[in-house]
């Protein structure tokens, strides 16, 4: 199973996902709370991939895929996004994130696209 890194400013919604993603298996080695944060993590950690919350204070989730990406340019991220963020999610896909999830997060469709994610990385 893959390690994750979880980006989110929300508690709550770290929780969530780690739960999710523990259940099936899933190891998480490093969560964070902004794109500040993530960055460092990421470089510290070296996640198989990355579920990153779009927007966040001190560094937005753009702009930390964006750093990431341009660091390490085989980097795993998903975006996690509210619906009204399509310019942002677009531009998280510009700058190298692979996939996104709407919110609210449901077990099924998080465990679908890191699935579908993993699987991808793997065979390119």
């Amino acid at each position: 199973m893959a390690r994750i890194m979880i980006v989110d400013d929300s508690t709550v919604m770290r929780m969530n996902l780690k739960k999710i993603l523990t259940d099936v298996g899933h190891t998480i080695v490093a969560e964070a709370q902004n794109g500040k944060e993530a960055c460092a993590q990421y470089e510290k950690y070296r996640p198989d991939l990355v579920t990153m919350d779009i927007s966040m204070p001190v560094m937005t989730g753009v702009e930390a895929t964006k750093a990431i990406v341009s660091k390490f340019p085989d980097a795993v991220i998903v975006m996690i996004s509210a619906l009204n963020q399509k310019k942002m999610v677009y531009d998280a896909l510009k700058n190298g994130a692979k996939h996104y999830i709407i919110k609210p997060i449901d077990q099924e469709k998080v465990i679908s696209v890191l699935n579908e994610v993993l699987r991808t990385d793997v065979s390119t």
